[in-house]
């Protein structure tokens, strides 16, 4: 099977899983924003379990948190491509890696705003 063969069914889904893994390891290990997220996801997580009363305040309290993650993640990928393009200075790089930030501070202002929501609307 050459590279540009697409896999299909359960080979596919093992390539996507070890693919997925890879990523998490990379993020993990090179990305100190990352492993600082995870664990305020770790604490996070288990307090909004802990405090949304219902399913659907549960998830509104939880979704926030894993899109940080998700955001960050995407992030990190857009980074990492930027600098192996190059790492001299360029408007349009710093501008990309600006733009992934901001997305990471809006994913950040989210969880606020909902988490202030659901808890004091109470």
């Amino acid at each position: 099977m050459t590279e540009r063969e697409k896999l299909q069914g359960l080979g596919r889904m093992q390539r996507a899983f070890a693919s997925s893994a890879k990523g998490f390891v990379g993020a993990f290990r090179d990305e100190q924003a990352f492993r600082q997220e995870l664990l305020f996801a770790c604490l996070t997580l288990p307090l909004g379990m802990w405090l949304g009363h219902s399913g659907v305040e549960r998830a509104l309290l939880v979704a926030p948190v894993l899109l940080i993650l998700i955001v960050e993640l995407l992030n990190s990928a857009i980074e990492a491509t930027v600098d192996r393009i190059g790492l001299e200075r360029h408007e349009l790089a710093g501008l990309a890696k600006d733009i992934g930030s901001a997305a990471v501070m809006l994913s950040f202002i989210l969880l606020g705003v909902v988490w202030l929501l659901v808890l004091a609307g109470r």
